[in-house]
């Protein structure tokens, strides 16, 4: 989940964004500033995690771009290392595996700016308009779409589908999320439901975030064997409905779930020392995105100078952003 330094850090902000913010998940009912080192309120964050930008998957790649069920994609997205044959999910077409080096965007906060060169956005699944990916699958692009998988966040329009018994402790910091049973017949079937919304929204992949409940204080008795099985259970649940599907943080899961995601994101390796942990899914070909966090655009360039040329993310898609991942980026290199 979200990584405590981010944590404390957007605390100490004034106005922080952390109120209904998440990590990845942008949104949040109360208007959040989502950030990006965890989950909840708006948010995804993965427990410790870094990013990488790590891909694969069971299908082949996507040519050139995205095309969702029934999405665009004749051209190819830019971007190093992209992926390759045949597009997006839905409608047969081919598991999008994108490879090293593979471009991307975060945003999940503020209107989605289609103009920035990447192959790959990773976007919001509830608040991303439908014209904004037909947009990005017009231009060629890869549309990722984020929701967590492993807590329930009371701003969402299915929050209310949940019931009282698979909802736990709150994610410390994020009012009105609170993680959840992953072995509850009913929040998994929730799950099955996003993941068709994904589809039905020509989203080419998923990001699901918060996926290492077990290591974290849920409420539930939650064990390793637990977490694994429901991983697993959301990467073939993606990878039957045609969705490429990464794998969030969650580093000291990777030699177990490999070769079940596409690809792997992955929040401050640098920062928690824990990249080497991605190594594996840049060993097998598959892309690792990559973010290190920045509390004002004004400490980007000097973030960048100090991040790029590390030996640690050679291979990995790295970018430089501020917590709550709106349209500003810095890439590597």
């Amino acid at each position: 989940m979200r990584h405590l330094a981010w944590l404390m850090t957007s605390l100490a902000l004034s106005g922080a964004a952390a109120c209904g913010g998440s990590e990845n998940e942008n949104g949040s009912a109360g208007g959040s500033a989502g950030a990006t080192g965890g989950s909840s309120s708006g948010g995804t964050a993965g427990s410790g995690g870094s990013a990488g930008e790590g891909g694969s998957s069971s299908g082949g790649s996507s040519a050139g771009g995205a095309a969702g069920a029934g999405g665009a994609a004749s051209g190819g997205a830019t971007g190093g290392g992209g992926s390759s044959s045949g597009g997006g999910s839905g409608g047969g077409a081919a598991i999008w595996q994108p490879k090293p080096g593979t471009t991307w965007q975060w945003q999940l906060t503020g209107t989605v700016d289609t103009t920035v060169d990447a192959a790959m956005f990773d976007v919001d699944l509830f608040q991303v308009p439908q014209a904004t990916i037909d947009s990005l699958h017009a231009k060629g692009r890869v549309v990722i779409c984020y929701f967590s998988a492993g807590s329930r966040e009371d701003w969402r329009s299915d929050a209310k589908d949940f019931k009282a018994a698979d909802w736990g402790k709150g994610l410390v910091g994020w009012p009105g999320e609170n993680w959840l049973d992953v072995r509850s017949s009913n929040v998994r079937a929730i799950m099955k439901k996003r993941l068709d919304l994904a589809v039905t929204k020509k989203c080419d992949g998923v990001e699901p975030d918060n996926v290492d409940g077990y290591a974290n204080d849920s409420g539930f008795p939650l064990t390793e064997s637990d977490q694994l099985d429901y991983d697993k259970f959301l990467a073939a649940e993606s990878h039957a409905r045609g969705l490429s599907v990464g794998l969030k943080n969650s580093v000291e899961l990777v030699p177990k779930l490999l070769s079940h995601f596409d690809w792997a994101l992955n929040e401050e390796c640098l920062s928690f020392s824990e990249c080497a942990s991605l190594g594996p899914f840049i060993q097998a070909n598959k892309a690792v995105f990559h973010v290190e966090y920045v509390d004002q655009q004004s400490q980007g360039a000097a973030k960048k100078s100090q991040v790029c040329g590390k030996s640690s993310i050679a291979g990995f898609s790295t970018l430089i952003k501020t917590w709550d991942l709106d349209a500003w980026r810095l890439t590597c290199p």
